[in-house]
């Protein structure tokens, strides 16, 4: 069976932008507020985060349960994974997620810069330099057999997609401008050249765009 590269969950503004500028340890969106991006996702019960009981269900729900179905590794940005820039300065920082990171998989980090190998719980994350189609490789061995999830930020993304590596991408566009940041395009129009589209609006106020490839 063919291991797919599927972006799951992107959360952009209706202007494009994944996150806002000047990303800091107290603001990983930079001026982007996460409470409203991803208001949608973290009211569904299917959220990985959820501690109480209930959340809603529907379109949004189900879209959130696919985050991790059959997904053996993911691909992160640098700039998902921390704040920092350049060389490593600090190797106490371990991710935004805590001791218990969302992943559950092997997670290759794109970077310039080496840095060991580390696991948290049952997540291991690798620092990895490398073209897009070289780390998909790398990634698609690790999973063994099962698909690679793309997991951003923005421009990450974009690389993936300008390398036409990305099978499917879910993109939940929320009703606010970023006016700047990190942006994934200026219309989703960028992409029906290489990609099928369906938009679906949600009762929460996002719309959903799914893209699956011709």
């Amino acid at each position: 069976m063919q291991q797919l590269l599927r972006a799951h969950n992107v959360m952009l503004s209706s202007d494009g932008f994944g996150a806002g500028e000047h990303q800091s340890l107290e603001r990983p969106f930079g001026h982007a507020d996460p409470a409203v991006l991803g208001a949608w996702a973290f009211a569904t019960a299917s959220w990985p985060n959820r501690t109480e009981p209930g959340g809603t269900r529907g379109l949004d729900d189900l879209l959130m349960r696919e985050f991790g179905r059959n997904i053996g590794a993911e691909i992160m940005g640098r700039n998902k994974f921390g704040p920092q820039r350049g060389p490593w300065r600090d190797h106490e920082w371990r991710g935004w997620w805590g001791d218990e990171p969302p992943f559950h998989t092997p997670v290759f980090v794109l970077t310039h810069h080496p840095r060991p190998s580390f696991s948290l719980s049952d997540t291991t994350f690798h620092f990895v330099a490398g073209e897009p189609a070289t780390v998909l490789e790398q990634a698609k061995e690790a999973a063994e057999g099962r698909d690679v999830r793309l997991g951003g930020g923005a421009t990450t993304i974009r690389q993936f997609l300008d390398a036409d590596l990305v099978d499917t991408l879910h993109v939940a566009v929320s009703p606010v401008e970023l006016g700047a940041g990190s942006r994934l395009w200026t219309s989703p129009d960028e992409l029906r050249d290489r990609f099928h589209l369906e938009v679906v609006p949600s009762p929460s106020g996002v719309t959903h765009h799914l893209f699956w490839r011709r």
